[in-house]
């Protein structure tokens, strides 16, 4: 085996597989690990009730682990410790290190970083280095996957990134059954009724974590005093403010903030520019989803909204003077850092909207959500019970 032992696959995903990922991240994802980063492991998923996100996974969990026991040789079983979608943003870095330098990482053999989006395109900094061997640095490009021995062959860092959200999808692997990832996963997701949920896009809807795994900095999530709502922040430089869905609730500024963030967990609508848009979401998840589906599919949506009507009602309606004010009450404490907030999550997203008004592309918008949602439940349910028969999380198609 080489000195250094690593592979780097070129367009190992393909765009639109990378797109896909982005949208289930930030649609979904809480503080993480580190500062300014932001992640979505595949046990969050499930304990919010988006457990179908995972399917996207699944394939490529396969194929990765594949290239892994077959460029390195391995003659065992590898299996998958850890799955999560990781995005790194300004002022995030990490210095040299290898993976498995921290005892209770020492289970870790191998690593595999799927890069989502593109350097000098989606954000700048962020170079990988490797310390020894070649390649010594990796420009990352939506598609490209490296991978290596988590061990001190492969000391390794990552440059500061400078502007914008540098997004991957990482595993470990392991050699130790004990480790296996599936196993647990698959306790979480027995006690999901995925088959009594097919037809019904009511049962689901996502829910809302703890608050404060959506609060950045992390360390003022119990006091609020500065920081923000990751999901506010994420509908914001989409161009969405939250309006909630109680005629009757006035929150003054002296009201905790807590009792906002209640609010996130109940019904409420969306505004985009001076108009709003009247249909209910469950939760600002809900609404967050649906947002981020838009961003990922808008173009196919646009088509959709011209050939076909939808069986979703919705009015749009123009601001008036009340429905700025709570708004603004709401952004002043869930955006008590705007321009923090845009610094971390706004750099790549598209001119924000002026104006959302077209009554048909929002009903088409929700359709396609749901269909997209109902899709992967109905393969989850296919797939579970052959799941748990085998103890391992697998592509049916693939078996």
């Amino acid at each position: 085996m080489a000195e250094h032992p690593r592979l780097i696959l070129r367009n190992f995903l393909s765009p639109d597989t990378c797109k896909e990922l982005e949208f289930i991240h930030k649609s979904c994802c809480t503080v993480g690990y580190r500062p300014n980063v932001f992640s979505t492991t595949v046990s969050h998923l499930i304990a919010t009730n988006s457990a179908h996100l995972i399917m996207p996974l699944v394939p490529i969990r396969e194929r990765l682990k594949e290239k892994v026991e077959e460029h390195f040789g391995c003659e065992y079983e590898l299996f998958v410790e850890f799955t999560g979608l990781v995005s790194w943003s300004k002022g995030a870095s990490i210095g040299w290190h290898s993976d498995d330098n921290r005892d209770y990482l020492k289970q870790r053999d191998f690593a595999a970083v799927c890069y989502l989006n593109s350097y000098e395109v989606d954000f700048t900094g962020g170079l990988f280095h490797f310390r020894d061997g070649e390649p010594s640095t990796i420009a990352p490009m939506a598609g490209d996957v490296i991978i290596y021995t988590a061990d001190n062959r492969n000391i390794h860092s990552v440059n500061e990134i400078l502007e914008g959200e540098r997004t991957t999808l990482t595993l470990w692997f392991s050699r130790d059954a004990s480790h296996d990832e599936d196993a647990k996963l698959l306790i979480s997701l027995s006690d999901c009724s995925l088959s009594s949920s097919l037809g019904s896009i009511t049962s689901c809807v996502p829910t809302l974590a703890s608050n404060n795994m959506y609060w950045f900095p992390p360390e003022e999530a119990s006091r609020f005093q500065s920081g923000f709502d990751i999901c506010t922040a994420r509908l914001h430089v989409l161009g969405f403010d939250i309006f909630p869905s109680c005629e009757d609730c006035y929150l003054s500024r002296q009201d905790s903030c807590h009792n906002f963030l209640k609010l996130l967990k109940e019904p409420l609508y969306l505004a985009c520019g001076d108009k709003l848009l009247a249909w209910e979401f469950v939760n600002i998840l809900h609404a967050l989803q649906v947002m981020q589906f838009y961003r990922w599919k808008e173009l196919e949506i646009e088509e959709t909204a011209q050939l076909k009507g939808c069986c979703i009602n919705v009015n749009v309606i123009p601001l008036s003077e009340l429905h700025r004010q709570k708004i603004n009450q709401l952004k002043v404490v869930l955006l008590n850092d705007l321009q923090l907030a845009v610094t971390l999550l706004g750099y790549t997203s598209n001119k924000k909207r002026e104006s959302f008004d077209d009554e048909l592309r929002f009903s088409a918008l929700v359709c396609e959500w749901e269909s997209y949602t109902l899709k992967l439940r109905k393969e989850m349910a296919m797939s579970l019970p052959y799941w748990t028969t085998h103890q391992s999380i697998f592509s049916l198609s693939q078996s």
